[in-house]
């Protein structure tokens, strides 16, 4: 049984580094969940002060990750209708088959995002960059912090690997 549930662990560690770049999956969270599934395992012994305090950077990140990306789009003039346009070019950049597409369907998004607006080009495109350098922001926290909680994972599983194994 505890090997199903390291596996299930596993999964979900990977499910939040990717969820790091994907707005619908909160990364740190679904990594947080891993750690939780790992401790409720019956080799890996419980450190309750260990699952709150990972839980509350989860739960400081997801919430951070809805104020960055509003916070450079403020600052740089933009509107709403930058941060929407930013997700779902995020979105259509992750299916769309070209190079690229994470970095420039946000950019673009938001640069549309703020001309269906009534944004002048020039003032579209300075709230488009700034929509983009909030969802750089927010991604690579979210990846920093999906990534030591994947190191955590790793760590758990070797310190314990002759129990579980």
């Amino acid at each position: 049984m505890d090997i199903i549930l390291i596996i299930i662990a596993a999964l979900l560690m990977i499910l939040g580094v990717i969820g790091s770049f994907l707005p619908v999956l909160p990364g740190p969270l679904t990594s947080w969940v891993g750690l939780l599934i790992v401790h409720l395992s019956k080799s890996v012994p419980m450190d309750k002060s260990f699952l709150i305090i990972t839980l509350i950077i989860a739960i400081l990140i997801w919430l951070l990750d809805y104020i960055i990306p509003a916070i450079g789009t403020k600052r740089f003039g933009g509107t709403k209708y930058g941060m929407i346009g930013t997700s779902i070019g995020l979105v259509v950049g992750l299916i769309a088959p070209i190079p690229f597409g994470v970095i420039i369907g946000p950019f673009l998004g938001a640069y549309l995002g703020e001309l269906l607006n009534k944004s002048d080009s020039k003032t579209a495109t300075k709230a488009a960059f700034g929509s983009f350098i909030g969802f750089l922001t927010s991604a690579f926290i979210k990846f920093m912090v999906a990534v030591i909680y994947f190191g955590f994972f790793i760590g758990i599983i070797w310190d314990n690997s002759s129990v579980i194994f």
